[in-house]
């Protein structure tokens, strides 16, 4: 259920107007030639989170922001961007259903040259359909 999840998510964040125009891409995986800001996965991982009678995952997803700014706050206004669309997700998709979307954690770092990475974590929870 990952993988589906996974593209979901990818789609869905791609889908919004206003993110593709703040964004270069929106992708599974760091992409290999594209300016900044750019939007990836950085990591997932699944457990069983199934009831008696339907099988279901408790999936963590981390996403991984790239953008330039020297102020501690330049990426904010696009981070909660973000965050409203993730909140927003259709819990109907094709073949699971997500049952909850929980906020994990974020981590900013600051890196050379001004730019800024930026992680959010969260924990999706689904059931197959």
């Amino acid at each position: 259920m990952e993988i589906p999840l996974r593209a979901a998510l990818i789609a869905w964040l791609a889908g919004d107007a206003t993110l593709a125009t703040s964004l270069n891409a929106v992708t599974e995986e760091a992409p290999s030639r594209t300016s900044l800001p750019w939007l990836s996965i950085a990591a997932s991982a699944s457990a069983d989170w199934s009831t008696k009678t339907e099988t279901g995952y408790e999936t963590r997803i981390a996403l991984e922001l790239h953008c330039r700014g020297d102020r501690p706050d330049s990426a904010a206004t696009l981070v909660q961007a973000i965050q409203d669309r993730i909140k927003a997700l259709p819990r109907t998709q094709d073949g699971f259903a997500v049952i909850g979307i929980h906020f994990l954690r974020a981590r900013a770092e600051q890196r050379g040259e001004s730019q800024r990475l930026i992680l959010l974590e969260y924990r999706f929870r689904t059931l197959n359909a």
